[in-house]
């Protein structure tokens, strides 16, 4: 199969202008050396699933993905995708042993890519235009920033008033945005019936990999280790964090006023549950 998906990829180049070569492999072996290892390994979502429900059988793949990984490729710096994000980041890391800083989750970016299509779909401008960020785990509690939403500097709220002539009315519609922004991925679950979503993810990843691989030093939402950033510590969450040669070199903090503090401390207490449970399970 990857044989397949690769050379599908690859019969592309000439339309889409790249030279890279792609191939597919079933070995581990064929990642030695690599700069950057991104990881979408588990089983996906099914209609009435958690992202949460895939604890315990994601974990065993990750662990193993994670000793060959330590093994093949040392100095990668790995992007996780795999569900329970949040979870399954702080695993990877404890297992190989990589420093914190590259071993980060994808999360945030595409969590505010849906956050911005949404308004932007809404406002009726161009998603280009939008600024929008998804902080905290990777579920149902992730928290949308709505003061910081904005189409080019103006706050989305105020565009929200102005087309509804409503402040009660633009939060009702913003509040429907952030429930739509947080069930998005079960959404595309229960269309597919049979997998989760793929293209956005993707999309996602590579962003967060050219960031890296070019050293770009890009403000990114991602799934980031906290070693007293917005007063979490020893957990990975996600937060605002510069994206360079060497994976999460710092976390830009920022001020959360108390109901952003109250839904981001939510979602943290969510992620420490599900890796308390790794724990329990014996991870």
């Amino acid at each position: 199969m990857p044989q397949g998906k690769a050379l599908d990829i690859a019969e592309a180049s000439r339309i889409t202008y790249s030279d890279s070569i792609v191939t597919g492999s079933n070995n581990y072996i064929d990642i030695s050396g690599s700069d950057i290892v991104i990881v979408t390994a588990g089983l996906p979502r099914k209609p009435g699933m958690s992202r949460d429900d895939l604890l315990s059988t994601n974990a065993n793949i990750i662990k193993t993905v994670a000793e060959e990984v330590k093994k093949l490729a040392p100095d990668a710096v790995v992007i996780v995708v795999s569900n329970p994000l949040d979870a399954m980041v702080y695993l990877f890391q404890k297992v190989s042993g990589f420093s914190h800083s590259k071993v980060i989750g994808q999360a945030g970016v595409l969590d505010s890519s849906r956050f911005a299509s949404f308004l932007a779909w809404e406002l009726g401008v161009s998603v280009k235009d939008i600024n929008a960020m998804v902080l905290g785990g990777h579920g149902d509690t992730m928290t949308p920033i709505v003061r910081y939403a904005n189409v080019n500097g103006i706050p989305a709220m105020e565009l929200l008033e102005r087309k509804y002539k409503s402040r009660e009315k633009a939060k009702e519609v913003m509040n429907q945005i952030v429930q739509r922004t947080k069930n998005a991925g079960g959404e595309i679950v229960s269309l597919l019936k049979t997998g989760s979503a793929f293209y956005s993810p993707a999309a996602a990843s590579l962003e967060m990999a050219e960031a890296i691989l070019f050293d770009q030093k890009r403000v990114m939402p991602v799934c980031a280790y906290l070693n007293g950033e917005f007063g979490v510590n020893g957990l990975y969450v996600g937060v605002p964090a510069v994206l360079g040669a060497n994976g999460a070199e710092r976390i830009i903090e920022f001020e959360l006023n108390d109901e952003e503090k109250a839904m981001f401390y939510n979602s943290v207490q969510a992620v420490k549950n599900l890796v308390d449970d790794l724990n329990r399970l014996g991870f």
